[in-house]
């Protein structure tokens, strides 16, 4: 377990109306990490530079509301970050758009899904193979996490593994390689963060023939999501993450934990 601080790359923030009410990534992210390391937040997508690899002990590359097809320079260079960091095999956890530009930088495909958008909180099924991960120890074959992505990696880079998929994406968790992974689904995503999302697009989501009353009704606690979040920091950072899959820590709590 390494000394050196965990890193967030932050690329993106909410729509002001949604952090307005649930605040912004970092303390999302405190908050299931709260009984964990205290980690620093690089705002890549405010043009903040990315440290050497060597100056944290792991990384986790955030969502974001841009598009990884846009290819701003931001995010190219956030690429080449995650290339050079493989490279050295240091420590990743992409989340979403991280999840994205993982596989967009390693040499896979990423646009926007044929079927649309993929939102609320779904099932997602383990694939032959998963038993072996040890992110996902006991998670059993199918568990519930939050989503919301227009965006997809359609097709994988060489040598990733996928180890589960939904119902509407096959590439729901891969993994590159010992010490990267990544999700399209938002582990750091609590009921409430995922009910503000759903509440303030509620008319956007009916004009694409969702059911926002629905989905609102559908939303649960995630815990296999958070638990591979923690497990990940766990085996990386300078403390272990230890709390209970599901828990959801005070923000007060949560801010204790965050370094910017």
């Amino acid at each position: 377990m390494s000394a050196k601080p965990l890193l967030l790359i932050q690329v993106g923030t909410p729509p002001d109306d949604i952090r307005a009410q649930v605040g912004d990534l970092p303390l999302w992210f405190s908050a299931v990490l709260a009984a964990g390391p205290a980690f620093e937040v690089v705002r890549v997508f405010e043009g903040e530079p990315l440290p050497p690899h060597g100056a944290h002990s792991a990384a986790i590359i955030t969502g974001s509301w841009a598009m990884v097809t846009d290819l701003v320079p931001w995010s190219e260079a956030t690429a080449q970050w995650i290339r050079d960091a493989m490279a050295q095999a240091f420590p990743l956890f992409g989340v979403c758009y991280g999840h994205q530009l993982m596989a967009h930088a390693l040499g896979g495909k990423v646009d926007y899904h044929p079927q649309g958008r993929e939102m609320g909180c779904l099932d997602i099924d383990l694939l032959p193979g998963a038993e072996a991960e040890p992110l996902l120890a006991g998670a059993g074959s199918r568990f519930k996490a939050n989503l919301t992505h227009m965006q997809t990696v359609l097709e994988l880079p060489p040598g990733a593994q996928v180890l589960a998929r939904s119902a509407h994406d096959p590439h729901q968790v891969v993994r590159y390689g010992p010490n990267a992974v990544s999700t399209q689904f938002h582990p750091e995503f609590s009921p409430a963060i995922a009910a503000t999302c759903i509440q303030l697009r509620a008319q956007v989501l009916q004009s694409e023939g969702f059911d926002p009353d629905a989905m609102l009704g559908q939303l649960a606690e995630t815990p296999v999501p958070q638990q591979m979040l923690q497990r990940f920091v766990a085996a990386y950072a300078r403390q272990p993450a230890v709390a209970s899959a599901g828990q959801e820590p005070q923000a007060a709590q949560a801010e204790t934990s965050l370094t910017v």
